[in-house]
This record gives C-alpha cells, sequence and structure tokens, in this order.
C-alpha cells in the first residue's frame, strides 16, 4: 500500500513538473508536443488556446494562422476548438530520414496583437516498417580450404524505423557449418558475419542453403529474410585488401554532377581468375547518388548535392576477387556548405493601412527572415531602404518588426513602398528584398469646395419631368470616406410648396434635376442653394448658389372661339351665303387666341379644305372667309370649310376650324337642305314616319315666321313712306343691303347684316379680345328701340338707296329645335 502511494505521488510530482515546464514554455513564446507519425489528418496534436490562454472568439476574431517551415503545411489551427491539428499525414522516416529525432518547428502568429509563438512538434516513430534486405537471395562463394572459424560479412537488413522499432537482431538457420555473429559497427549498427562453424567438402556437399532472418524491436515485432545460398569452390588462399580501412572526402555542395569524388582500390596477392577484383556498394540507397566503377573503383556523382538536405553520407565498399572472396572498406563523404541560398524574407504579418494620427512605434509588418545555409552564411542582416518614417526591431529568433519611428502626415505622402532588405554574410553576399504597401488613412479636416462660385442655368418650359437642370460638383482633399461628397437642397419654398418639389438633387453625382414641368407664365426664375457635406465625422460641408431661369416655349396651340367646336358635327352650326352673291362677300369669321406670348402668340389663317376649293378663301391675318367668285349654278349647295389656324412658334402649332356653309335662293331651297342635313343626321334605328311628322311641323313653323315677318315689313315699310313724306328727301349717297346672310340653327343667332369688328392684340394672348363695331352693323334689329329713336329696320339710310334694284330674299333664323 505504501509503495503505491509512493508510485502515485512520483507521478503527480512528474505531471506537476511538465505542467510547470509547459507554462513557462509558453510563457517563453514556445511550445512543445509529440504525435505518432501516419496519424490521419485532422488528429489531435496539441491544446494550444489553452496553453497560451487564448479565448475561442479571440482565435476568430484575431486571424490566427499557422506557419510551418518547408513548403508543405503539416499543422493546422481548429478555429472552433482552438486545438492544433494535422494538416497531412506524416511520415517520418520520409521526413527525417538520416536524423534519430524527427521534430517539427511552426510559428503561431496572432496578427490582432502582432505577437508569434513557436511550436515544435516531435514525430514519433511506430514500427510501419519491416526490416528488409537489398537483395532476398544471397549467394556466397567459399573455397573448400577455408579454415574453420573463419567470417564472411553478410548483406545487412535495412529498417527506416527508429529506436526499438528498427533492426535489433539476426537469426540464421538451415546448416550445421555455419553459424552466425554479429558485430558492433562504428555507428552502433548491426553487422551480420556468417561463420565456417565446420571444415567443408565440396565432394560430400557443393553447396548449403541457409536463411538469414533480420528482426526488429516492435510490438508485435517485423521480420525481413534472405536465402543465402553457399558454393563451396576450389581453394583461394588471398583475400582481396582495400589500401584503407576507411577513406574520407569533403566536398563542396555545388560539386558539379559526374565529377569523380574518390577512388578506392584493393589488391589480392592471388593471379589468374582469383586476382581479378570487383567493387560494388552495399547499401542501395546509396546507388541512387553516387555511382561505383566495379573496375576502377571510381565513385561519381549522379545528382546535385544539397548541404541543408544532407552534409554526410557513409558507403560500403566491397571487393570481391573471382574465387568470391572479399574486404570491405568505409567511404564518408562530407559535404561543405557554400553560400548558395539567398535570404528568404516572409511576411507573416501586414498592415495595409495605417492612419496618419497613429502613435509612434505603431507596428506594421512582421517578418520572418531565414537563410538554409550555416555559419558565416546563414547570417542575416536586415534593413529599410530609403528615407521612410519606419524602423527595424528584433522580435523573436528570426523575427522582425517594422514600426513607425514618427508621425505620419497623409497630405504630404498618402501612400508607402516600404522595402525591406536582407543580407547574408557570405562572400559574395546574397541578398533579397520585401516590400510592404502601406496607405496612409487621412483624418477629416478639408471641408469640400465648389469648382465655381455659383452656378446659373436656363431651361425650357414644358420640360419633362426629370430632366437634368445642371451638375454642380465639389472636391474635399480628404482621402476615402471623408472625401466622399454627398449633395442636397436647403429648404425653402416657391409660390408657397416646397422647393423640394420643384426640384431635386442626386447625392452622389450633384446632378440637378427639375420634378415637375415648369411654366414660363407662372414662373420666371427659381433661385435655389445647394450644399456640399463630406463623410466624416462630424461631417464638413459648404454651400453655393444656383439661378435657374426658365425660357419661354410655344407650348399652346391656337383655340377656336368661332365657330365652336360643336358646330362641325351634324350640321348644327350653318352659314348662309346667296346664290346671288358677287366675290369678296363675307361669309363669315373665324376667331382664334393663343395663350402664349409675342411670336409664339401671332396667328395666321389659311384655307386647308373645301368642298369646293375656288369658290371661298380666307383673309390670312383677320380670318375672315369671303366669296372668291360668285357662286354658279353647278356649284354644290352645301359645302365644307376646314380653316387652319397656325401659330409663328418654333416648331408652329395649329388648330382647325370647319365652316359649313349653304348656298340657297329660297326658302323651300333652304328647308329641302336643312331637312336633308337633318335626315343624315337622324339615328339609324328612328323611324321614318317621326321624322316627316317633324320636317312638318318645322316647315308650317316656318311659314307662319315668315308670314308675321312680311307683315312686320310691310309696316315699316308703310311708316317710313310717312316719314318720307313728312321730312325733306335725304341727299347723301345711299347704302346697299349687304348680300351676306347667316342662318343660325340650334340656338345660333341669326343676322341679317354684313358686320365689322376690331381685334386687339396684345403681348399676352389672354387679353386679346374681339369687339364688334355697331356703327358698322346695318339692316340690323335692335331688340329694344330708345323710345325717341325709331327703330328702323334697315337703318337710317336713304330708302331710295336703302332697297337695290334686285333685292336678295330675305334671311330667315329658324330654331335647331323644331328640325331635331
Amino acid at each position: 500500500m505504501c509503495a503505491a502511494g509512493r508510485r502515485w505521488g512520483r507521478r503527480q510530482r512528474a505531471l506537476l513538473w511538465a505542467v510547470l515546464l509547459a507554462a513557462w514554455e509558453a510563457a517563453w513564446g514556445q511550445l512543445r508536443y509529440s504525435v505518432p507519425e501516419e496519424m490521419p489528418k485532422g488528429s489531435f496534436v496539441g491544446d494550444v488556446a489553452k496553453d497560451l490562454g487564448l479565448q475561442l472568439p479571440e482565435i476568430r476574431d484575431r486571424s490566427v494562422t499557422i506557419v510551418s517551415e518547408g513548403r508543405t503545411q503539416y499543422f493546422a489551427l481548429h478555429g472552433k476548438t482552438g486545438h492544433l491539428v494535422t494538416a497531412e499525414r506524416i511520415d517520418r522516416e520520409q521526413l527525417c530520414r538520416l536524423v534519430e529525432k524527427c521534430v517539427l518547428r511552426c510559428e503561431l502568429i496572432v496578427e490582432g496583437q502582432m505577437q508569434v509563438y513557436r511550436i515544435e512538434v516531435e514525430i514519433t516513430d511506430i514500427n510501419d516498417n519491416a526490416p528488409n534486405f537489398k537483395e532476398g537471395e544471397l549467394e556466397e562463394r567459399i573455397s573448400e580450404t577455408t579454415a574453420a572459424g573463419s567470417r564472411f560479412p553478410l548483406a545487412r537488413a535495412h529498417d527506416p524505423d527508429s529506436g526499438r522499432n528498427s533492426l535489433q537482431s539476426y537469426e540464421l538457420s538451415g546448416d550445421e557449418h555455419f553459424s552466425l555473429a554479429v558485430q558492433a559497427g562504428p555507428g552502433g549498427d548491426q553487422r551480420p558475419e556468417l561463420v565456417l562453424a565446420k571444415a567443408l567438402d565440396r565432394e560430400e556437399a557443393a553447396f548449403h542453403e541457409l536463411v538469414l532472418r533480420a528482426m526488429d524491436g516492435g510490438d508485435p515485432a517485423r521480420t525481413g529474410t534472405a536465402r543465402i545460398r553457399v558454393t563451396v569452390v576450389d581453394a583461394n588462399d588471398n583475400a582481396p585488401v582495400f589500401s584503407q580501412a576507411e577513406y574520407t572526402v569533403r566536398v563542396p555542395e555545388d560539386v558539379p554532377v559526374g565529377s569523380v569524388l574518390v577512388t578506392v582500390t584493393a589488391t589480392d596477392a592471388d593471379d589468374g581468375l582469383f586476382g581479378e577484383i570487383k567493387y560494388s556498394l552495399k547499401k542501395e540507397a546509396d546507388t541512387a547518388i553516387f555511382h561505383l566503377d566495379s573496375e576502377s573503383g571510381a565513385i561519381t556523382l549522379l545528382q546535385s548535392l544539397d548541404f541543408e538536405e544532407g552534409d554526410s553520407y557513409e558507403l560500403e565498399m566491397q571487393a570481391r576477387d573471382g574465387g568470391q572472396l572479399l574486404d570491405t572498406a568505409k567511404v564518408t563523404i562530407s559535404v561543405t556548405d557554400i553560400n548558395d541560398n539567398a535570404p528568404v524574407i516572409s511576411v507573416r504579418s501586414a498592415l495595409r493601412e495605417i492612419s496618419e494620427d497613429a502613435p509612434t512605434g505603431t507596428v506594421i509588418a512582421l517578418l520572418h527572415v531565414q537563410d538554409r545555409d550555416s555559419g558565416a552564411n546563414g547570417e542575416v542582416r536586415c534593413f529599410l531602404e530609403k528615407d521612410v518614417p519606419f524602423r527595424l526591431e528584433k522580435s523573436f529568433h528570426d523575427y522582425f518588426r517594422v514600426v513607425t519611428a514618427r508621425e505620419l502626415d497623409r497630405e504630404q505622402v498618402s501612400e508607402y513602398n516600404v522595402t525591406v532588405r536582407a543580407a547574408d554574410g557570405g562572400s559574395p553576399s546574397l541578398q533579397s528584398s520585401a516590400v510592404l504597401a502601406l496607405r496612409v488613412l487621412d483624418v477629416n479636416d478639408n471641408a469640400p469646395v465648389f469648382l465655381e462660385e455659383r452656378y446659373s442655368a436656363r431651361l425650357a418650359e414644358n420640360n419633362a419631368a426629370g430632366a437634368l437642370v445642371l451638375t454642380v460638383r465639389a472636391t474635399d482633399a480628404d482621402w476615402g470616406q471623408n472625401a466622399r461628397v454627398r449633395y442636397r437642397l436647403a429648404e425653402g419654398r416657391v409660390r408657397g410648396a416646397p422647393l423640394s418639389s420643384y426640384v431635386s438633387v442626386q447625392a452622389e453625382t450633384g446632378a440637378l434635376y427639375a420634378l415637375r414641368s415648369l411654366d414660363y407664365e407662372q414662373l420666371r426664375e427659381l433661385q435655389l442653394c445647394v450644399r456640399a457635406e463630406d463623410g466624416g465625422a462630424p461631417a464638413l460641408s459648404s454651400n453655393v448658389s444656383v439661378r435657374l431661369q426658365i425660357v419661354d416655349e410655344n407650348d399652346n396651340a391656337p383655340q377656336v372661339l368661332y365657330p365652336p367646336a360643336a358646330a362641325a358635327a351634324a350640321w348644327s352650326g350653318v352659314e348662309l351665303a346667296p346664290r346671288r352673291s358677287e366675290a369678296g362677300a363675307l361669309v363669315a369669321k373665324v376667331v382664334a387666341v393663343d395663350a402664349d406670348a409675342g411670336q409664339n402668340a401671332w396667328l395666321s389663317y389659311e384655307l386647308a379644305k373645301a368642298t369646293e376649293p375656288g369658290l371661298f378663301r380666307v383673309g390670312p391675318h383677320s380670318g375672315e372667309v369671303r366669296t372668291a367668285r360668285s357662286p354658279l349654278a353647278r356649284d354644290a349647295a352645301r359645302h365644307s370649310l376646314v380653316v387652319l389656324v397656325r401659330d409663328h412658334g418654333r416648331p408652329a402649332l395649329s388648330a382647325t376650324a370647319t365652316l359649313s356653309v349653304v348656298l340657297a335662293e329660297s326658302v323651300a331651297e333652304l328647308l329641302a337642305e336643312l331637312g336633308s342635313a337633318a335626315h343624315e343626321a337622324a339615328a339609324p334605328g328612328e323611324p321614318a314616319a317621326s321624322l316627316t311628322r317633324w320636317l312638318v311641323l318645322a316647315v308650317a313653323a316656318v311659314s307662319c315666321l315668315f308670314v308675321a315677318f312680311l307683315l312686320l315689313l310691310l309696316a315699316l315699310r308703310l311708316r317710313r313712306c310717312h316719314r318720307q313724306q313728312l321730312l325733306p328727301p335725304d341727299s347723301g349717297a345711299s347704302r346697299g343691303v349687304p348680300v351676306s346672310h347667316f342662318v343660325g340653327i340650334d340656338g345660333v343667332r341669326a343676322f341679317l347684316q354684313s358686320y365689322a369688328h376690331d381685334v386687339s392684340l396684345t403681348a399676352d394672348s389672354r387679353k386679346s379680345h374681339l369687339r364688334f363695331s355697331a356703327a358698322s352693323c346695318c339692316d340690323t334689329l335692335p331688340a329694344r328701340p330708345p323710345p325717341d329713336e325709331p327703330a328702323p329696320l334697315l337703318g337710317d339710310e336713304d330708302p331710295a338707296g336703302a332697297l337695290p334694284s334686285d333685292p336678295a330674299p330675305p334671311s330667315v333664323s329658324v330654331s335647331d329645335r323644331i328640325l331635331s
């Protein structure tokens, strides 16, 4: 019980010492682990996070990386657990063929802290290789005169494992004439020898079959075998003898391939066949690098040597005569180092950007510098090129830090290309360099500046919503987000509405857009303010004024006041002209206005379409429709005229007015034409009887009105005759009754006169007006004549001159309600 307690106490003390040793190594930035070879990818090696006191969020956030020496990355850091795991399957025999203790080194770099930790992982051997002979069939020739106790070296087995897993012992079986002896070599290796235990007799047995077995110390043990065939030959008195038991040669690592490194010699006192010597190498691995001439004993180089991969080679030579007697010798080839490797600079961690207000001593890069050469050739000196505000500091082993030596100023230098050079101590010295690109970040100390002190633009009215007006631009001397300029409008109101409902500015480009269609007649000019603001914290800004002038455009087409638009449908409005009208007689007048101003409101008239093109004409400036010639009997009774009204804008806008003119000589002809028009305008489903009934009623009403009109005319005529008898005759020139008549249907006026009018146009077309002159009207019937003035039917003219010799038929005004 006490012994068990003592053992438990010793284990606890050993564990405590191991923990203290690990803590001491972690404090000095170095960890040691061990892992067996041939472990699968992702196998656990050590808990790095726990040993270094790192938290898992820190590992994920600080970009912790593992860097291995050499080209292959054998280890990785598990981001979720913080464990060091294998990144590849590791073969100890491949990595450390000539090294007893196989140690792989890597560095753990915490970029956020600019810290580096060295990790050493020992690769322990497992018994994954069995002893192996170069040749599975061995042949020995021994003379029958050979004395008992003679020894003959045998081929050795090779086991790439190490320690107890390597080759441990040999066994021989098969014949009583031979036994096995194992000798220890200079390096502690075992060299099997065949011992002749009993004299041979060729006549008794010419051949002897033996089995040589090699065993390692693994659990379970692995073995390798070779069959030995011993041929008994006649006597061979002398064996070959090397001139030296051990040859030593030193060659530089840059010795050319094919060079003879050393020549071994052996002599044999026998003559003839027993005196002929053949040279050979016992190790198969050596034949890949060196070649031995079996006749001359010259050793030549087959491939380039590299001191960094191997600095020494041992070759075992055999000299065998024709009687199969042999001698062995050892050749040691030492490789000397030359300065053939330039220093290698590896950037483990580096900043790409740094603020110009960073304090002195800020670490911007962590570098690893290594030279594979040895001695003075591997001593490295690092320095920075040019006059830069940085310096190098020694960090850990072969690590250097690049830190700021003074304050930075982005306005003077915005970017640095820091060149780090490393030179070794060889002769001549080899150098290498690495360039660190560093951008200096700015603080927000400059406000945006507009390219112009003020902006102005002209925009035509009736612009499309979203039209580009102009672009303002401001620049900021800062960098990055501090130089990112955004634009916005200052608050304001226009005609009671927010300014932002009229225009907007694109925040990124400074493009000013009109949000609505602008009207020159309502708004002549816009004054606004644009503010440019950078993206710093706090933000800096500046303002600029913008003046926007609205330009008038021809955006209003002429508007026809007379005839109204409804008059163009179904003959609801008719202009009446007698067939006996003379050329130039006034038929109607087209009245139109234009809402634009200036030249855009000047109107001109032209006849665009007519049923009879040569019968009517239109005044280009007055809009009066007159007869171009006297109507003929063959001319149609009904005529449709389309008058085009056009302004003088660019491009010109226009409107059309449609007039219906009826040529009639009598009431019956007029009624027939109106009846025909009414019949054409009737709906397709209206019965013919209903239409006939209304026509009869219309004719009756017109007849009654006509009789009443005749009676009234007769009464007036009698009254005039009575006045002529009382007053002296008028000597003035008589004025004739005009020959043009207008008959209005559907509520349109009826005149029996020629009329004149005055048109007043101003710059603002909406203030233009049309005034009819009462003095120019003749043959009109006032609605209410003054009590002290007569109300003549044909005016106050002389009766003699008032009546033409061939008076035109009287005009009749008929209500359109009767016709419809």
